[in-house]
């Protein structure tokens, strides 16, 4: 594909974009930008999630890990989809009955200043770095294929991309994230149907044979109980999987406020529901796609693997343009739309936690829009600090270790979620960020010492739960007895 094709693509896309966020913003006030004014539709609201589990990373990385991991993938999926109903039937009707706009002001409540401070800012840690190592791995994907052939420098691509970002979700914060999210959502499912058809076509597989092909394969294969030490191990899959979304969605800011939109608690969790059945076809999907995607390599001697299989295949001169095009929408709609998400999510965070603005000056909600604004393009600017200084380290290893990171600062806040939750005893508040940051530190200790301590035994996702343990034993040690 041209440059010239991409960019038409990507700007085509960005009308549609803008043109449903300012349909859906342009009358947000404050209360529109954090929670939507809590008139969203649930079924709306389902569409919007079922594609904001999906990231950029994500729609190239879940086809690319089939010849690793098979589809030992949909093992953690399964496991999404307890931690969802956890969040639905424990977490929603608990944050509704707070009528809370963060999710963070529960620990305020439970424990005290100092907790929902903490909270806020692993929060914040965590979804900065973790957003912009996303939208930092679009921008090189917008480098290579864009910029670069048009001798354009890096630094700009970066301005333009966090740009794009800011506009789209400057006025109408979460009415314009959901609505976008929905468009989202139909671009990602669309892609991938369509890139399968293509591609199946292409193979001269009806949908019979088709299906035949993708689950006779050794690629296919979706349980693994056999080795402990295996990262594919079903229980640390699966229970790794109830935990990470308990802990990066009905924890985290970003994908809560989408829930705390809809009129009430039964409302989402109607949309809770519906969301996780659909995610898990959607993975199931691009699993399948993996598969068809190193058929059709191999066939046509295509040796890309991992996260550069799909675009490698989806812009050869082997299948219609129409399939580079559809690689082309999908990954952009899944990254900017994420990005996007996590710019309105950080924004109401450091407002509302970290500023406490919305506390400030009798409750003026024209002071109050100033501060949201003002922290709003901060945000965004701090997001291309970031991926600029990504873009100069130049290193891959750069991004693992902040994935590493984003994935330890959830531990402490599963952990004093569950602890306020699950116990009704009060804590030494001072001490809590203490417990908070020796937890990560512990479970570093652990991950580096596993194979030499428990005879090569190797810590994987579960490193989450140990971190939330390691929290959860901190805030029983700070326990407050009545007469402190």
């Amino acid at each position: 594909m041209s440059p010239l094709t991409i960019a038409i693509t990507v700007m085509a896309y960005f009308v549609l974009l803008f043109t449903v966020s300012y349909m859906a913003g342009r009358k947000a006030d404050n209360q529109g930008f954090f929670v939507g004014n809590r008139k969203s539709e649930w079924y709306v609201v389902a569409v919007a999630t079922m594609g904001s589990f999906i990231s950029g990373v994500t729609f190239v990385s879940v086809p690319g890990m089939v010849a690793d991991k098979s589809f030992s993938y949909l093992q953690m999926v399964m496991g999404f989809i307890v931690g969802q109903m956890v969040i639905a039937f424990i977490l929603i009707p608990l944050f509704y009955r707070m009528n809370l706009v963060s999710v963070y002001q529960y620990l305020e409540d439970r424990f005290g200043l100092k907790s929902y401070r903490t909270g806020a800012w692993f929060f914040f840690v965590s979804k900065m770095l973790g957003a912009s190592v996303r939208l930092f791995l679009v921008c090189l994907t917008l480098q290579l294929l864009v910029f670069e052939p048009l001798h354009l420098p890096f630094a700009l691509n970066v301005f333009v991309t966090v740009l794009l970002v800011w506009l789209y979700t400057f006025r109408g914060g979460v009415k314009s994230i959901i609505w976008t999210d929905v468009l989202k959502s139909l671009c990602l499912i669309l892609s991938v149907v369509l890139s399968i058809v293509f591609i199946a076509g292409r193979m001269h597989l009806g949908a019979g044979d088709m299906i035949g092909s993708i689950f006779s394969s050794d690629m296919s294969q979706v349980f693994f109980f056999d080795d402990i030490n295996d990262k594919r191990y079903f229980f640390k899959q699966f229970l790794a999987g109830v935990f990470t979304m308990i802990a990066t969605t009905g924890l985290d800011q970003d994908m809560m406020q989408r829930n705390l939109s809809c009129k009430n608690y039964r409302d989402s969790q109607k949309n809770m529901m519906v969301s996780i059945a659909c995610q898990f076809v959607i993975n199931l999907l691009f699993l399948m796609l993996g598969v068809l995607l190193y058929k059709f390599a191999a066939s046509v001697g295509i040796s890309a693997h991992g996260d550069n299989l799909f675009p490698s295949v989806a812009t050869s001169e082997y299948l219609p343009i129409g399939v580079g095009i559809l690689f082309i929408i999908g990954l952009f709609s899944s990254a900017y739309s994420a990005a996007g998400s996590a710019l309105t999510a950080l924004t109401t965070s450091f407002t509302i936690d970290i500023l406490s603005a919305d506390k400030k000056d009798g409750g003026d909600e024209h002071r109050l829009a100033s501060t949201r604004q003002k922290v709003h393009l901060g945000m965004a600017v701090t997001m291309a600090v970031v991926i600029f200084v990504f873009g100069l380290l130049n290193n891959t290893s750069v991004i693992d270790a902040v994935y590493v990171l984003a994935s330890y600062t959830y531990g402490p806040i599963l952990g004093m979620f569950a602890f306020g939750i699950l116990t009704r005893r009060k804590v030494r508040d001072r001490f809590v960020p203490v417990a908070a940051i020796v937890s990560p530190l512990l479970c570093y200790v652990l991950q580096t010492h596993s194979e030499q301590w428990f005879g090569g035994y190797k810590f994987s996702y579960e490193l989450l739960i140990l971190n939330a343990l390691f929290t959860f034993i901190g805030l029983c040690l700070l326990i407050r007895r009545s007469d402190d």
